[in-house]
C-alpha cells in the first residue's frame, strides 16, 4: 500500500482537540445550531451555522454530496470464536467488498492478523470470506498486517438489505453511545451507498436551503459514496464510486464564467469535482472510481472554497484541506479552532475556508 509523499504543514496536538460525542440535536441544538468558523483573506470569523448565507454572495453555487449513509457496520466471531466488529467498506461491483475487521466491541483499532481464506461468521447465518489483502499486501505506514480486505458476503442474497436488516451506522469509541441511522444522514442523502457519513453536508436544514436559495446561491449535487476514513497516519484515501452529472458540471462551469465562487460542501464532494476537471481548469460529467489524493503540491482546479469539519494531524483529508485554502489559512483556522473550542468528529463543527 502507497504512503502519501508529504505530510500536511498544519500542525496542532491531538491532545488539544474537543470531541463531539453526540448530535448536536442531543446537545439542545438544532443541525444548524453547530458552531461556524469561517476563514477568508480578511481573517477568522465565529459564528453559527445558520447563518452561513451571510457568508456567501448571490451567484455562488454549493456543491453537496447526495450519497446516503449504510448501516455498514455488523457484529461477527472468527472460526477461533473471537468476537469482532466488521465494517463493509465499498461495495466493489463484482460481487466483492472492500470490508476492514475492527476489535470487538467498541471498534476502537484495526485487526490486522486476518488471513487470505479466513471466514467470519455474521449474523443470520450469513459469512465472510477474506479473499485477499486491499487493494494489496500491508496494512500501510504503520507496520505490517492487513487492515483492509476485498471479501466476499456467503449465505444471503444481497448485501445491503443484509445490512438494513443486521446492522447499525459505523461508529467509533470516542462517542458517547449509539445512535440511529437517521442521524448518520444529511437531508441531500437520495442515493444509498456511503459506509460513514458524508458530514460536512449535516448541519443543513431545508431551511437554511431555502434561504441559501432565496439570497441566490446555487445548490447541486454530486455522488460520491465514502468509504471507511479510519485510515492510518500517511495512508491515502482509498478508491471510491463518484458521478458529476451533467447539470452539475454545467452549472459549476456557468458559476466559473460569471465570476462567482463554487464551494465544496466536504473532502467528498472536493475529490469528486476535481477527478471531473479537465485539462484547461474546466469540468465535464464524469462517472467512475477515483483513487485521486489531493495534496498541496498539486492544488485544485474547480473548487474555490470549501465547508468541512476537523481533521486530524497528518490525515489525508488534512492535504485535501490545504490544497483548496492554502496552507497559511489552514493553519489559522485550525489555531482559531482548537483555542475556541470547536468540536471534532462527524457530529461536530464546521468550517468555510475560502480562499485567496
Amino acid at each position: 500500500m502507497s504512503t502519501l509523499l508529504t505530510a500536511p504543514s498544519t500542525t496542532f496536538s491531538a491532545q488539544d482537540i474537543r470531541t463531539a460525542t453526540e448530535p448536536p440535536e442531543y446537545r439542545g441544538l438544532t443541525r444548524d445550531g453547530v458552531r461556524l468558523l469561517v476563514a477568508d483573506g480578511a481573517g477568522i470569523t465565529h459564528t453559527r451555522f445558520t447563518d452561513l448565507p451571510a457568508h456567501l454572495r448571490s451567484g455562488d453555487v454549493l456543491v453537496v454530496n447526495d450519497s446516503a449513509t449504510l448501516p455498514a457496520e455488523v457484529d461477527g466471531h472468527r472460526s477461533s470464536g473471537r468476537p469482532v466488529v466488521v465494517h463493509l467498506a465499498t461495495d466493489l461491483g463484482d460481487g466483492s467488498w472492500v470490508a476492514e475487521l475492527r476489535s470487538a466491541p467498541d471498534a476502537a483499532a484495526p485487526a490486522l492478523d486476518g488471513e487470505p481464506g479466513e471466514t467470519v461468521h455474521l449474523p443470520g447465518r450469513a459469512r465472510l470470506r477474506l479473499l485477499a489483502p486491499y487493494p494489496g499486501p500491508g496494512a500501510g505506514p504503520t507496520g505490517p498486517g492487513t487492515r483492509l480486505w476485498r471479501v466476499r458476503v456467503l449465505g444471503i442474497r444481497a448485501v445491503v438489505p443484509y445490512l438494513h436488516r443486521y446492522g447499525r451506522p459505523i461508529a467509533y469509541g470516542y462517542l458517547g453511545r449509539r445512535f440511529p441511522l437517521a442521524d448518520y444522514q444529511t437531508i441531500f442523502g437520495v442515493r444509498p451507498g456511503s459506509a460513514e457519513m458524508p458530514s460536512a453536508g449535516r448541519p443543513f436544514t431545508t431551511d437554511l436551503v431555502s434561504r441559501l436559495a432565496a439570497g441566490g446561491v446555487g445548490v447541486v449535487p454530486i455522488t460520491l459514496h465514502t468509504g471507511v476514513s479510519s485510515q492510518d497516519a500517511g495512508e491515502p484515501p482509498q478508491a471510491e464510486w463518484f458521478d458529476v452529472p451533467e447539470p452539475t458540471a454545467a452549472r459549476v462551469c456557468a458559476a466559473h464564467a460569471a465570476g462567482a465562487r463554487v464551494i465544496a460542501v466536504g473532502t467528498t464532494v472536493t475529490r469528486a469535482l476535481e477527478s471531473a476537471a479537465t485539462p484547461d481548469g474546466s469540468i465535464a460529467p464524469a462517472a467512475g472510481w477515483t483513487t485521486l489524493t489531493i495534496e498541496p503540491c498539486r492544488g485544485v482546479a474547480v473548487v474555490d472554497g470549501l465547508i468541512t469539519g476537523w481533521h486530524h494531524p497528518n490525515a489525508s483529508h488534512l492535504l485535501l484541506v490545504e490544497a483548496v485554502a492554502g496552507p497559511e489559512l489552514t493553519q489559522r483556522a485550525y489555531a482559531a479552532a482548537i483555542t475556541h473550542g470547536y468540536r471534532w468528529h462527524e457530529f461536530g463543527d464546521a468550517g468555510l475556508l475560502l480562499r485567496r
